[in-house]
Protein backbone atom coordinates (compact mmCIF):
# COMPACT_ATOMS: atom_id res chain seq x y z
CA UNK A 1 0.00 0.00 0.00
CA UNK A 2 2.81 2.38 0.87
CA UNK A 3 4.47 1.69 -2.48
CA UNK A 4 1.26 2.45 -4.37
CA UNK A 5 0.82 5.73 -2.49
CA UNK A 6 4.43 6.75 -3.06
CA UNK A 7 4.22 5.92 -6.77
CA UNK A 8 1.04 8.00 -7.10
CA UNK A 9 2.71 10.97 -5.37
CA UNK A 10 5.75 10.57 -7.59
CA UNK A 11 3.65 10.67 -10.75
CA UNK A 12 1.84 13.74 -9.50
CA UNK A 13 5.09 15.52 -8.60
CA UNK A 14 6.63 14.48 -11.92
CA UNK A 15 3.60 15.91 -13.73
CA UNK A 16 4.04 19.31 -12.05
CA UNK A 17 7.74 19.24 -12.83
CA UNK A 18 7.01 18.43 -16.49
CA UNK A 19 4.53 21.31 -16.64
CA UNK A 20 7.18 23.77 -15.44
CA UNK A 21 9.69 22.26 -17.83
CA UNK A 22 7.46 22.63 -20.89
CA UNK A 23 6.19 26.18 -20.37
CA UNK A 24 6.03 28.03 -23.67
CA UNK A 25 5.26 24.91 -25.71
CA UNK A 26 1.90 23.99 -27.22
CA UNK A 27 -0.40 21.55 -25.41
CA UNK A 28 0.66 18.60 -27.61
CA UNK A 29 4.35 19.27 -26.95
CA UNK A 30 3.68 19.65 -23.23
CA UNK A 31 2.05 16.23 -23.14
CA UNK A 32 5.01 14.81 -25.06
CA UNK A 33 7.53 16.26 -22.55
CA UNK A 34 5.53 14.74 -19.67
CA UNK A 35 5.50 11.33 -21.36
CA UNK A 36 9.24 11.43 -22.09
CA UNK A 37 10.19 12.45 -18.54
CA UNK A 38 8.03 9.68 -17.10
CA UNK A 39 9.05 7.10 -19.70
CA UNK A 40 12.82 7.66 -19.45
CA UNK A 41 12.66 7.45 -15.66
CA UNK A 42 10.39 4.39 -15.56
CA UNK A 43 12.24 2.40 -18.25
CA UNK A 44 15.75 3.75 -17.50
CA UNK A 45 16.23 3.90 -21.25
CA UNK A 46 16.28 6.45 -24.08
CA UNK A 47 14.98 3.91 -26.59
CA UNK A 48 11.56 5.03 -27.77
CA UNK A 49 10.20 1.47 -27.77
CA UNK A 50 11.07 1.05 -24.08
CA UNK A 51 9.63 4.47 -23.26
CA UNK A 52 6.46 3.59 -25.19
CA UNK A 53 6.01 0.34 -23.25
CA UNK A 54 6.24 2.18 -19.93
CA UNK A 55 3.38 4.51 -20.99
CA UNK A 56 1.00 1.51 -21.23
CA UNK A 57 -1.29 3.06 -23.82
CA UNK A 58 -4.31 1.23 -25.24
CA UNK A 59 -2.97 1.52 -28.78
CA UNK A 60 -0.37 -0.48 -30.74
CA UNK A 61 3.21 0.18 -29.62
CA UNK A 62 4.20 1.15 -33.17
CA UNK A 63 1.71 4.05 -33.03
CA UNK A 64 3.13 5.26 -29.71
CA UNK A 65 6.66 5.00 -31.14
CA UNK A 66 5.61 6.94 -34.23
CA UNK A 67 4.09 9.75 -32.14
CA UNK A 68 7.11 10.04 -29.85
CA UNK A 69 9.49 10.05 -32.83
CA UNK A 70 7.48 12.73 -34.61
CA UNK A 71 7.31 15.04 -31.58
CA UNK A 72 10.98 14.58 -30.81
CA UNK A 73 11.80 16.44 -34.04
CA UNK A 74 10.23 19.74 -32.93
CA UNK A 75 12.72 22.54 -33.56
CA UNK A 76 11.70 24.57 -30.49
CA UNK A 77 12.07 21.68 -28.04
CA UNK A 78 15.78 21.90 -27.15
CA UNK A 79 15.87 25.64 -26.49
CA UNK A 80 12.59 25.78 -24.54
CA UNK A 81 13.21 22.75 -22.31
CA UNK A 82 16.87 23.64 -21.75
CA UNK A 83 16.00 27.26 -20.89
CA UNK A 84 13.21 26.29 -18.49
CA UNK A 85 15.48 23.78 -16.76
CA UNK A 86 18.19 26.41 -16.30
CA UNK A 87 15.59 28.73 -14.83
CA UNK A 88 14.70 26.08 -12.23
CA UNK A 89 18.34 25.21 -11.54
CA UNK A 90 19.56 28.81 -11.14
CA UNK A 91 18.52 28.95 -7.47
CA UNK A 92 20.93 26.08 -6.72
CA UNK A 93 23.94 28.10 -7.94
CA UNK A 94 25.64 30.29 -5.35
CA UNK A 95 28.54 32.69 -5.55
CA UNK A 96 31.23 29.99 -5.20
CA UNK A 97 29.40 27.07 -6.83
CA UNK A 98 31.74 25.14 -9.11
CA UNK A 99 30.44 25.07 -12.69
CA UNK A 100 32.30 22.07 -14.04
CA UNK A 101 32.53 21.88 -17.84
CA UNK A 102 33.17 18.35 -19.06
CA UNK A 103 33.11 17.23 -22.72
CA UNK A 104 32.27 13.60 -23.40
CA UNK A 105 31.20 11.42 -26.30
CA UNK A 106 28.58 8.96 -27.51
CA UNK A 107 30.14 6.29 -29.70
CA UNK A 108 28.00 4.42 -32.24
CA UNK A 109 30.31 1.75 -33.67
CA UNK A 110 27.77 -0.03 -35.82
CA UNK A 111 25.52 2.87 -36.81
CA UNK A 112 25.33 3.66 -40.51
CA UNK A 113 22.18 5.74 -41.05
CA UNK A 114 22.32 8.14 -38.08
CA UNK A 115 22.60 11.69 -39.36
CA UNK A 116 25.96 13.53 -39.29
CA UNK A 117 28.02 10.78 -37.67
CA UNK A 118 31.56 12.07 -37.10
CA UNK A 119 34.83 10.60 -35.77
CA UNK A 120 35.05 10.84 -31.96
CA UNK A 121 37.50 9.42 -29.46
CA UNK A 122 35.92 6.72 -27.32
CA UNK A 123 36.99 7.60 -23.76
CA UNK A 124 36.51 4.05 -22.46
CA UNK A 125 38.33 2.16 -25.23
CA UNK A 126 40.75 4.95 -26.20
CA UNK A 127 40.16 4.62 -29.92
CA UNK A 128 38.45 6.55 -32.70
CA UNK A 129 34.99 5.62 -33.88
CA UNK A 130 31.82 7.16 -35.33
CA UNK A 131 29.59 9.06 -32.94
CA UNK A 132 28.84 12.47 -31.44
CA UNK A 133 30.41 14.85 -28.95
CA UNK A 134 28.51 15.94 -25.87
CA UNK A 135 29.06 18.82 -23.46
CA UNK A 136 27.96 18.83 -19.82
CA UNK A 137 27.87 21.59 -17.20
CA UNK A 138 27.38 20.33 -13.64
CA UNK A 139 27.10 22.50 -10.52
CA UNK A 140 28.90 21.22 -7.41
CA UNK A 141 30.08 22.47 -4.02
CA UNK A 142 33.36 21.83 -2.24
CA UNK A 143 32.74 19.47 0.68
CA UNK A 144 29.30 18.34 -0.54
CA UNK A 145 28.06 15.32 -2.47
CA UNK A 146 25.18 17.30 -3.99
CA UNK A 147 25.31 18.02 -7.69
CA UNK A 148 23.10 20.16 -9.93
CA UNK A 149 22.75 19.28 -13.63
CA UNK A 150 22.67 22.54 -15.58
CA UNK A 151 23.39 22.00 -19.25
CA UNK A 152 23.81 19.13 -21.69
CA UNK A 153 24.15 19.30 -25.45
CA UNK A 154 25.13 17.03 -28.33
CA UNK A 155 26.89 18.15 -31.47
CA UNK A 156 28.64 16.79 -34.53
CA UNK A 157 31.59 18.25 -36.39
CA UNK A 158 29.85 17.15 -39.62
CA UNK A 159 26.69 19.18 -38.96
CA UNK A 160 26.25 22.23 -41.24
CA UNK A 161 25.73 24.60 -38.28
CA UNK A 162 28.86 23.45 -36.41
CA UNK A 163 31.51 26.18 -35.94
CA UNK A 164 34.04 24.87 -33.41
CA UNK A 165 34.32 23.22 -30.02
CA UNK A 166 35.30 26.60 -28.53
CA UNK A 167 32.04 28.05 -29.84
CA UNK A 168 30.04 25.21 -28.27
CA UNK A 169 31.71 25.77 -24.88
CA UNK A 170 31.19 29.53 -24.99
CA UNK A 171 27.56 29.04 -26.00
CA UNK A 172 27.13 26.83 -22.94
CA UNK A 173 28.77 29.47 -20.74
CA UNK A 174 26.47 32.18 -22.14
CA UNK A 175 23.37 30.00 -21.72
CA UNK A 176 24.14 29.31 -18.05
CA UNK A 177 25.22 32.90 -17.32
CA UNK A 178 21.93 34.17 -18.76
CA UNK A 179 20.22 32.59 -15.73
CA UNK A 180 22.86 32.63 -12.96
CA UNK A 181 24.63 35.89 -13.84
CA UNK A 182 28.17 36.19 -12.46
CA UNK A 183 27.62 33.55 -9.80
CA UNK A 184 29.77 30.44 -9.93
CA UNK A 185 33.33 29.51 -10.90
CA UNK A 186 34.01 27.78 -14.22
CA UNK A 187 36.20 24.69 -13.82
CA UNK A 188 37.82 23.02 -16.84
CA UNK A 189 40.47 20.40 -17.49
CA UNK A 190 43.49 20.84 -19.79
CA UNK A 191 41.18 21.18 -22.81
CA UNK A 192 40.25 24.61 -21.49
CA UNK A 193 43.83 25.89 -21.78
CA UNK A 194 43.14 27.88 -24.95
CA UNK A 195 43.42 31.59 -25.58
CA UNK A 196 40.13 31.39 -27.51
CA UNK A 197 38.43 30.29 -24.29
CA UNK A 198 40.25 32.07 -21.47
CA UNK A 199 40.27 35.52 -23.05
CA UNK A 200 36.51 35.47 -23.84
CA UNK A 201 35.89 34.34 -20.24
CA UNK A 202 37.91 37.28 -18.97
CA UNK A 203 36.06 39.61 -21.35
CA UNK A 204 32.79 38.37 -19.82
CA UNK A 205 34.07 38.97 -16.29
CA UNK A 206 33.74 35.27 -15.48
CA UNK A 207 35.73 33.58 -12.72
CA UNK A 208 37.52 30.36 -13.65
CA UNK A 209 39.86 27.59 -12.55
CA UNK A 210 41.50 25.94 -15.57
CA UNK A 211 44.21 23.28 -15.67
CA UNK A 212 47.23 24.21 -17.77
CA UNK A 213 49.20 22.06 -20.16
CA UNK A 214 52.42 23.89 -19.22
CA UNK A 215 53.14 25.29 -22.68
CA UNK A 216 51.21 28.56 -22.31
CA UNK A 217 53.32 31.65 -21.68
CA UNK A 218 52.60 33.73 -18.59
CA UNK A 219 54.01 36.98 -17.26
CA UNK A 220 55.72 36.43 -13.89
CA UNK A 221 57.85 39.18 -12.29
CA UNK A 222 57.69 41.05 -15.62
CA UNK A 223 59.25 38.08 -17.39
CA UNK A 224 57.60 36.00 -20.09
CA UNK A 225 57.88 32.34 -19.03
CA UNK A 226 56.04 29.15 -19.83
CA UNK A 227 53.59 27.90 -17.21
CA UNK A 228 55.89 24.90 -16.64
CA UNK A 229 58.83 27.19 -15.91
CA UNK A 230 56.76 29.24 -13.45
CA UNK A 231 55.55 26.06 -11.75
CA UNK A 232 59.02 24.51 -11.50
CA UNK A 233 60.27 27.54 -9.57
CA UNK A 234 57.27 27.62 -7.21
CA UNK A 235 57.85 26.71 -3.57
CA UNK A 236 55.17 24.24 -2.37
CA UNK A 237 55.40 24.39 1.41
CA UNK A 238 51.92 23.06 2.29
CA UNK A 239 51.31 19.29 2.40
CA UNK A 240 48.24 17.08 2.53
CA UNK A 241 47.57 13.38 1.71
CA UNK A 242 44.54 12.52 -0.44
CA UNK A 243 42.95 9.18 -1.33
CA UNK A 244 41.62 8.43 -4.79
CA UNK A 245 39.77 5.33 -5.97
CA UNK A 246 41.45 3.93 -9.09
CA UNK A 247 40.12 0.76 -10.71
CA UNK A 248 38.33 -0.20 -7.51
CA UNK A 249 41.40 0.27 -5.27
CA UNK A 250 42.37 3.10 -2.94
CA UNK A 251 45.56 4.97 -3.75
CA UNK A 252 47.14 7.55 -1.46
CA UNK A 253 48.84 10.64 -2.91
CA UNK A 254 51.07 12.91 -0.81
CA UNK A 255 50.41 16.37 -2.19
CA UNK A 256 52.36 19.58 -1.75
CA UNK A 257 51.11 22.89 -3.12
CA UNK A 258 51.82 26.59 -3.46
CA UNK A 259 51.06 29.44 -5.87
CA UNK A 260 52.44 32.39 -7.85
CA UNK A 261 50.79 35.56 -9.08
CA UNK A 262 50.87 35.88 -12.86
CA UNK A 263 49.26 37.61 -15.86
CA UNK A 264 48.29 36.52 -19.34
CA UNK A 265 50.39 38.30 -21.99
CA UNK A 266 48.63 41.42 -23.16
CA UNK A 267 46.03 41.29 -20.35
CA UNK A 268 45.82 43.40 -17.19
CA UNK A 269 43.71 41.05 -15.05
CA UNK A 270 45.72 39.61 -12.09
CA UNK A 271 45.70 35.80 -12.05
CA UNK A 272 47.13 33.07 -9.83
CA UNK A 273 48.90 29.86 -10.82
CA UNK A 274 48.18 27.15 -8.25
CA UNK A 275 50.89 24.46 -8.37
CA UNK A 276 50.21 20.95 -7.00
CA UNK A 277 52.92 18.29 -6.79
CA UNK A 278 52.41 14.61 -6.02
CA UNK A 279 50.17 13.24 -8.79
CA UNK A 280 53.04 12.46 -11.14
CA UNK A 281 56.42 13.61 -12.35
CA UNK A 282 55.05 16.90 -13.68
CA UNK A 283 53.23 19.30 -11.33
CA UNK A 284 49.55 19.96 -11.82
CA UNK A 285 49.07 23.65 -12.77
CA UNK A 286 45.79 25.51 -12.28
CA UNK A 287 45.29 29.05 -13.58
CA UNK A 288 42.58 30.95 -11.73
CA UNK A 289 41.08 34.41 -11.46
CA UNK A 290 40.77 33.98 -7.68
CA UNK A 291 43.11 36.10 -5.51
CA UNK A 292 44.95 33.29 -3.70
CA UNK A 293 46.72 33.72 -0.38
CA UNK A 294 49.64 31.79 1.07
CA UNK A 295 47.58 30.23 3.89
CA UNK A 296 46.99 26.47 3.93
CA UNK A 297 43.20 26.92 4.29
CA UNK A 298 42.91 29.09 1.20
CA UNK A 299 45.09 26.96 -1.08
CA UNK A 300 43.63 23.65 0.11
CA UNK A 301 40.12 24.91 -0.70
CA UNK A 302 41.09 25.48 -4.33
CA UNK A 303 42.94 22.17 -4.54
CA UNK A 304 39.69 20.52 -3.42
CA UNK A 305 37.75 22.60 -5.94
CA UNK A 306 39.71 21.11 -8.81
CA UNK A 307 39.64 17.58 -7.37
CA UNK A 308 35.86 17.95 -7.27
CA UNK A 309 35.97 18.00 -11.07
CA UNK A 310 36.97 14.34 -11.00
CA UNK A 311 33.73 13.40 -9.23
CA UNK A 312 31.79 14.93 -12.14
CA UNK A 313 33.15 12.11 -14.29
CA UNK A 314 31.01 9.82 -12.13
CA UNK A 315 28.01 12.01 -12.92
CA UNK A 316 28.57 11.60 -16.67
CA UNK A 317 28.99 7.85 -16.19
CA UNK A 318 25.75 7.85 -14.17
CA UNK A 319 23.83 9.43 -17.07
CA UNK A 320 25.22 6.95 -19.59
CA UNK A 321 24.67 3.84 -17.45
CA UNK A 322 21.39 4.60 -15.69
CA UNK A 323 19.57 5.76 -18.82
CA UNK A 324 21.49 3.70 -21.40
CA UNK A 325 22.37 6.87 -23.29
CA UNK A 326 24.88 5.24 -25.65
CA UNK A 327 22.15 2.87 -26.85
CA UNK A 328 20.20 5.75 -28.41
CA UNK A 329 18.80 4.80 -31.81
CA UNK A 330 17.48 8.01 -33.30
CA UNK A 331 18.21 8.69 -36.93
CA UNK A 332 17.83 12.48 -37.17
CA UNK A 333 20.25 15.02 -35.73
CA UNK A 334 17.41 17.24 -34.47
CA UNK A 335 15.96 14.36 -32.44
CA UNK A 336 19.34 13.55 -30.93
CA UNK A 337 19.85 17.16 -29.84
CA UNK A 338 16.32 17.42 -28.44
CA UNK A 339 16.78 14.25 -26.40
CA UNK A 340 19.72 15.64 -24.39
CA UNK A 341 17.85 18.27 -22.29
CA UNK A 342 15.09 15.70 -21.62
CA UNK A 343 17.61 13.23 -20.19
CA UNK A 344 19.19 16.09 -18.22
CA UNK A 345 15.75 16.96 -16.83
CA UNK A 346 15.23 13.37 -15.64
CA UNK A 347 18.57 13.55 -13.84
CA UNK A 348 17.65 16.97 -12.39
CA UNK A 349 14.40 15.54 -11.02
CA UNK A 350 16.24 12.82 -9.11
CA UNK A 351 19.20 14.96 -8.01
CA UNK A 352 17.48 18.25 -7.16
CA UNK A 353 13.70 18.00 -7.01
CA UNK A 354 13.69 14.85 -4.88
CA UNK A 355 17.00 15.16 -3.06
CA UNK A 356 17.17 18.93 -2.40
CA UNK A 357 13.55 19.55 -1.42
CA UNK A 358 13.11 19.09 2.34
CA UNK A 359 9.48 18.01 1.92
CA UNK A 360 10.43 15.26 -0.55
CA UNK A 361 13.45 13.81 1.24
CA UNK A 362 11.31 11.26 3.07
CA UNK A 363 9.99 10.12 -0.30
CA UNK A 364 13.57 10.06 -1.64
CA UNK A 365 14.66 7.75 1.20
CA UNK A 366 11.79 5.40 0.42
CA UNK A 367 12.78 5.49 -3.25
CA UNK A 368 16.36 4.56 -2.34
CA UNK A 369 15.10 1.63 -0.27
CA UNK A 370 12.91 0.48 -3.15
CA UNK A 371 16.06 -0.14 -5.21
CA UNK A 372 16.85 -3.12 -2.86
CA UNK A 373 20.59 -2.87 -3.41
CA UNK A 374 22.67 -5.75 -2.07
CA UNK A 375 25.48 -3.53 -0.77
CA UNK A 376 23.40 -0.61 0.49
CA UNK A 377 23.45 2.99 -0.72
CA UNK A 378 26.82 4.03 -2.23
CA UNK A 379 28.44 7.44 -1.75
CA UNK A 380 27.16 8.45 -5.18
CA UNK A 381 23.54 7.80 -4.24
CA UNK A 382 21.96 8.91 -7.52
CA UNK A 383 22.37 5.40 -8.93
CA UNK A 384 20.12 4.14 -6.11
CA UNK A 385 17.64 7.00 -6.61
CA UNK A 386 17.34 6.24 -10.33
CA UNK A 387 16.93 2.51 -9.68
CA UNK A 388 14.37 3.16 -6.94
CA UNK A 389 12.29 5.48 -9.10
CA UNK A 390 12.25 2.93 -11.90
CA UNK A 391 11.31 0.10 -9.51
CA UNK A 392 8.43 2.04 -7.96
CA UNK A 393 6.98 3.15 -11.27
CA UNK A 394 7.31 -0.38 -12.70
CA UNK A 395 5.89 -2.27 -9.69
CA UNK A 396 3.01 0.16 -9.32
CA UNK A 397 2.22 1.10 -12.93
CA UNK A 398 0.03 3.99 -13.98
CA UNK A 399 -0.11 6.59 -16.67
CA UNK A 400 1.92 9.79 -16.30
CA UNK A 401 0.05 12.77 -14.91
CA UNK A 402 -0.37 15.32 -17.67
CA UNK A 403 0.80 18.85 -16.89
CA UNK A 404 -1.89 21.42 -16.48
CA UNK A 405 -1.96 23.73 -19.47
CA UNK A 406 -3.03 27.29 -18.95
CA UNK A 407 -5.66 28.36 -21.43
CA UNK A 408 -5.14 31.58 -23.23
CA UNK A 409 -7.50 34.30 -21.91
CA UNK A 410 -10.23 35.26 -24.29
CA UNK A 411 -9.68 38.52 -26.02
CA UNK A 412 -11.76 41.22 -24.35
CA UNK A 413 -14.27 42.89 -26.58
CA UNK A 414 -13.83 46.61 -26.78
CA UNK A 415 -16.95 48.68 -27.16
CA UNK A 416 -16.76 52.19 -28.46
CA UNK A 417 -18.56 54.76 -26.36
CA UNK A 418 -20.62 57.11 -28.43
CA UNK A 419 -21.64 60.40 -26.84
CA UNK A 420 -25.33 61.15 -26.99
Amino acid sequence: MQGTTTARKLRKRMGRFSGDLSKGLCAVAQRFVSEMIYGIQASQSVMLTQIGRSLEEDIPLCKTHERLSRNLQREELEGTVGGNLLGMAASHVGRDTLLVVDPSDITKKYAKKMEFLAPVRDGSEQELGPGYWTLHVIGAQVGSQQMTPLYQRLWSAQAPDFVSENEEILNAVDAVRAHVGNRGIWVMDRGGDRANLMEPLLDRGARFLIRQTGQRHLVFNRKLLSAAEVANGCRCKHRKPVVRIEQGCERVYELSFGFRRVYLPGRSEPLSLLVIRGFGEQPLMLLTTEPLRASFKCLWYWVQAYLKRWSVEETIRYVKQCYDLENVRLLTYQSLQNLMPLVLAVMFFAACVLDHDQRLRIMARYVEQAAKRLFGIPDFKYYALADGLSCLLTRHPGRPVRPRTTKRPKQMELFALHPR
